[in-house]
């Protein structure tokens, strides 16, 4: 069993659309097929602050992690936000999920950010017990408002 996590290219599109989709899934969501195809352009484009990485096992797609570096006012590095992290339902609790969060965290520290910061749903119970192992929880509530 071998993993290995590397950056998107163009021809992973059909390896990581079934994930991506598989995410929202999982969050009982639906994105637009247009926003998808925008989402994976800006991978792509070496000028935007936005990354995609996906999981391999032998040669499967297992896994992906999407993340953004962006401003803060509180630091002069960037920060690092990972948007969205996915693994195959048969291999999670396997460490796959560790090893994307790894992968973001050895981005985010050779990029110069100062932090990596990520939100999930309050019910995600089984993926919060692998976040609190390996990230502080700071207390903060999320608001927003949609337009």
């Amino acid at each position: 069993m071998s993993l290995e996590i590397r950056p998107v290219t163009a021809a992973d599109q059909s390896a990581w659309l079934p994930l991506w989709q598989g995410y929202q899934q999982f969050y009982k969501t639906e994105i637009s097929a247009a926003t998808s195809a925008v989402t994976w352009q800006r991978f792509l484009d070496p000028a935007e602050p936005m990354h995609a990485a996906i999981a391999w096992q032998d040669g499967e797609p297992v896994g992906v992690v999407h993340w953004i570096f962006h401003r803060s006012c509180w630091t002069v590095g960037d920060y690092c936000y990972l948007q969205d992290l996915f693994v195959a339902q048969q291999l999670r609790g396997s460490g796959v999920g560790r090893k994307l969060i790894e992968h973001v965290y050895a981005q985010a520290a050779a990029a110069g950010a100062s932090r990596v910061h990520w939100l999930t749903h309050e019910t995600n119970t089984d993926a919060m017990q692998l976040y609190d192992r390996i990230a502080d929880r700071p207390g903060f509530v999320q608001y927003r408002k949609l337009f």
